[in-house]
């Protein structure tokens, strides 16, 4: 029997412990903090949905790491690194630390400008 395949827009994996998310007793993600860390990734992210998604989150099994009130979540292309997320930390804080290509970007810095330099 053949092995067939699927074809994705997926750019990034993000793999996050299912059994660590369970273990937190208030969920501590998203602006609210009232949801785990994938339903606050998914929602912040907007990465679509399905196969059609830019950024699948994953929820799967034990890491074998288990911190004390936090999760572990780790990017697929980067498994050597895994990060251990306490609740409350801000979703472009872990985007940046998961090394997400997501087009979003950081708002600048605001520079003034000098009105008699601008002419």
């Amino acid at each position: 029997m053949p092995i067939k395949t699927a074809k994705t827009e997926w750019q990034d994996v993000v793999l996050i412990c299912r059994k660590c998310s369970k273990k937190l007793k208030r969920k501590g993600f998203g602006p609210d903090q009232d949801r785990s860390l994938a339903k606050a990734m998914k929602r912040w992210l907007k990465p679509g949905k399905g196969l059609k998604a830019t950024v699948a989150v994953v929820e799967t099994g034990c890491f074998d790491l288990c911190p004390k009130g936090a999760v572990v979540a780790t990017n697929a292309r980067a498994p050597e690194k895994l990060l251990v997320i306490q609740p409350g930390t801000d979703l472009t804080e872990i985007r940046d630390s998961l090394g997400l290509r997501d087009g979003r970007r950081r708002k600048p810095d605001a520079t003034r400008i000098d009105p008699a330099s601008a002419s």
